[in-house]
């Protein structure tokens, strides 16, 4: 197995390589031949790094441990699940993870219907660099079919922080968004090269891009999901440097996502559409760089690891050439767009879309690094934790929802503003009355006010726009509202699709500025029997009891709730002890309902009588997961609209190749 797998890993490089060089002869030479063998190259590499992968798989689930990589992640009595999600646990695996993503969406590419595209070869070339990068990568410095000294009798196992639901979704739902980014990439540069300016590379690409961030999407919802079930401080987001490492790109392809529309329709914003997918994938390498590199503190990162060197060094060689090639086609992107006809209009709305969207990537990335550059500079580490980001992109944030709820109400190049007066006063009354409302109600914190009300503001306009449309509809066909709304969406999924994602995201700014601005937190030491209370609930503490399951240690407390005198049932909050880990793992007992989570914790305890808890009241934090599920509803649902029209040219720049 171990030869197996090195044969595959050297394979890997020697094929990678040599379908570039095939691509780059037949591009020469205008020489089919030697593009299709190129072509049967990248089916190979799918082929090789199946093999690999699959050998990893097999080596982890049967507890191999005479390989270092399955030793140090997977012990015995680890659930088969978790020994297979090992496979990404590590350096050496989520590399193999990556390259045979890569190889996936590659050969996925070059075999599509769209094969004979002239941009094909220039793209897979570009692809096959990447690949030719992480098995080199792999092979020189995290092999993961590397062997140990001598086979010990049990592995080390997987951190308990990892031993959770989340650790199979969130790690591969990042790498699907991450890796999905250099096929957008891939074109952009290719029609760069090819000097071909128009919307094609953005038409073939539009379901590759909307593809890598809704995974993107799903990831970070994941990963802030996990974080509130697992770390046990009673949140979701915390601004590590690596969980802003995968915001950074899905900021980036959000603002990418909503510029080509405006390529598409009125063939404008073409710099900024290749400078942002290039930004993109440049940010999807940077978040790998960070993790890898050891350079900034993190819960999520490789702490030994050593790879930062060619991340960075790769990162650098990719971002140069592609400045080189934007620099180069500079003229000839100005000269090919049209320009902005109103400043009051949906193209200057998109454009304002596109600044906010990259000032909130820079405050992110600026935060993120500040650390590493003041102590570079003045040899001080100045932390920047959760405080300034909080400040700094809040106001970016409610301007972006602000914009996001009156974007669909602005008509294209010049519209009347008595009619976007008229449409905009349904929904800003219910924003205003939302606002009225909470104050009413002695809800405190201005703009925690001002940011819900937007919110309400962002969500009564799309409302409005499914019941206008479905309203018209109706008028026009004499169909039943159920019909008329069916049909209106489904002739314009795109549109209302993205609709949907918006609605997704007005539920979920909902949950994450209530739960930010309205949470309530007590850390109290209680005797057995002993009562305390945090806002309308009461907590009294029974016993704590301990038990062994699998060669662990859980120790677990017996807590009577009620809400408002009225019981809830018990919450049991556990510490687990592993075996195989020096620090004890927290199980969160959480009481959820659409108002509110109640969120409960087992600190410390200094007898079986007298326990720490810390327990936090949480509001409308199920909004937030509600929220994701919408948005990836609404993704899915624009995936399937719209049919590109790209041209079939069997030639490179309208020559014809040799062969067949």
């Amino acid at each position: 197995m171990y030869v197996i797998g090195n044969i595959a890993l050297y394979l890997g490089i020697v094929i990678a390589a040599y379908s570039l060089l095939a691509n780059i002869i037949g591009m020469i030479k205008k020489d089919n031949r030697w593009l299709e063998s190129a072509r049967g190259g990248v089916l190979s590499l799918l082929f090789v790094s199946s093999i690999a992968a699959a050998l990893l798989l097999y080596l982890l689930g049967t507890s191999q441990f005479q390989f270092k990589y399955v030793a140090t992640y997977t012990n015995e009595t680890l659930p088969l699940i978790y020994k297979l999600s090992a496979f990404w646990a590590g350096n050496a695996g989520s590399l193999m993870l990556w390259a045979f993503l890569l190889c996936v969406y590659a050969a996925m590419v070059v075999f599509s219907k769209e094969k004979r595209n002239p941009m094909m070869p220039y793209v897979s070339s570009i692809m096959l660099v990447n690949i030719l990068f992480f098995f080199t990568v792999m092979v020189l410095n995290a092999n993961p079919f590397e062997m140990t000294g001598s086979i010990p009798p049990d592995g080390k196992g997987l951190n308990p922080m990892l031993q959770n639901p989340g650790m199979v979704v969130h790690p591969v739902t990042l790498y699907l968004g991450y890796v999905g980014l250099s096929v957008p990439f891939a074109f952009g540069i290719a029609a760069l090269i090819l000097k071909r300016m128009d919307a094609e590379w953005i038409k073939l690409t539009r379901r590759w891009t909307l593809t890598a961030w809704m995974f993107l999407t799903i990831g970070n919802i994941v990963g802030g999901w996990w974080a509130y079930l697992e770390l046990g401080w009673g949140g979701y987001w915390a601004w590590d440097p690596v969980e802003n490492a995968s915001f950074l790109p899905w900021l980036t392809v959000s603002a990418f996502l909503h510029s080509v529309m405006i390529q598409e329709r009125k063939n404008m914003l073409k710099t900024w559409n290749v400078s942002l997918i290039i930004l993109s994938y440049i940010l999807s390498l940077f978040g790998t760089f960070l993790v890898r590199s050891g350079i900034l503190t993190s819960v999520h990162a490789f702490g030994d690891s050593n790879l930062g060197t060619y991340f960075l060094v790769f990162m650098s060689f990719m971002m140069l050439v592609s400045i080189y090639i934007v620099m180069t086609r500079y003229q000839l992107i100005k000269k090919e767009s049209n320009q902005v006809e109103s400043y009051f209009s949906k193209e200057s709305s998109f454009l304002v879309n596109n600044l906010i969207f990259v000032a909130a990537a820079f405050a992110v990335f600026w935060g993120t690094m500040y650390p590493l550059i003041s102590e570079t500079l003045t040899g001080a580490k100045i932390n920047v934790g959760a405080p300034y980001f909080n400040k700094v992109m809040a106001p970016i944030m409610l301007s972006l929802i602000v914009l996001m709820a009156v974007c669909p109400l602005i008509a294209w190049q010049k519209p009347a503003v008595d009619k976007f007066l008229k449409s905009m006063m349904w929904p800003l009354a219910v924003g205003a009355a939302t606002g009225i409302i909470l104050t009413v109600l002695g809800v405190k914190g201005i703009f925690a006010i001002i940011g819900l009300s937007s919110a309400s503001f962002m969500l009564a306009t799309h409302i409005q726009e499914f019941m206008r449309g479905t309203s018209a509809r109706m008028k026009a066909t004499k169909e039943n509202p159920w019909k008329a709304a069916y049909r209106l969406t489904a002739k314009n999924q795109r549109r209302y699709g993205g609709y949907i994602v918006h609605i997704g995201i007005a539920v979920l700014a909902i949950g994450v500025i209530s739960s930010q601005a309205y949470s309530k937190e007590v850390m109290k030491t209680v005797n057995k029997g002993e009562s305390f209370t945090i806002g309308k609930y009461e907590l009294t503490f029974n016993s704590l009891a301990e038990r062994m399951k699998d060669g662990n240690g859980i120790v677990t407390a017996d807590v009577d709730a009620s809400y408002k005198g009225k019981s809830i049932g018990k919450i049991m909050p556990e510490k687990i002890f592993y075996e195989t880990w020096p620090e004890p793992s927290s199980e969160v007992a959480i009481k959820t309902n659409l108002a509110e989570d109640l969120y409960v914790v087992v600190s410390s305890w200094e007898s079986r009588d007298k326990v720490t808890f810390l327990v936090k009241v949480n509001p409308f934090v199920s909004w937030i997961w509600a929220g994701g599920i919408i948005m990836l509803a609404g993704t899915v649902f624009a995936l399937f609209g719209g049919k590109p029209t790209l041209s079939r040219i069997p030639a490179i720049a309208g020559q014809k190749f040799k062969g067949r």
